[in-house]
C-alpha cells in the first residue's frame, strides 16, 4: 500500500468501477444520452471510484507474509 504500484492498480480499478456505474446509469434510461441526469451519474461514479479505492485499500495484506489478512 505504500508504494506506487498498489495507487496505480487501485486507480486502474477506480476508473473501470466508475466506468461500469456511467453504463449502468446508461443502461437504465436505455442509452438515450439526452435524457440521462449527468450530474446524478457523475456523483454515482466518482461514488463507485471512492469505494474502489477503499476496497483495494481494505484488501491490503497487512503484517508479514503468512499472518491472517482480509485476503486470505
Amino acid at each position: 500500500m505504500y508504494d506506487v504500484l498498489f495507487w496505480k492498480l487501485a486507480a486502474e480499478r477506480a476508473i473501470k468501477s466508475a466506468c461500469q456505474t456511467v453504463l449502468l446509469m446508461f443502461g437504465a434510461v436505455q442509452v438515450d444520452v439526452f435524457t440521462v441526469d449527468w450530474k446524478q451519474t457523475a456523483g454515482l461514479a466518482a461514488g463507485a471510484a471512492v469505494l474502489s479505492v477503499l476496497t483495494s485499500v481494505a484488501s491490503e495484506p497487512v503484517g508479514a507474509p503468512g499472518d491472517p489478512s482480509v485476503v486470505q
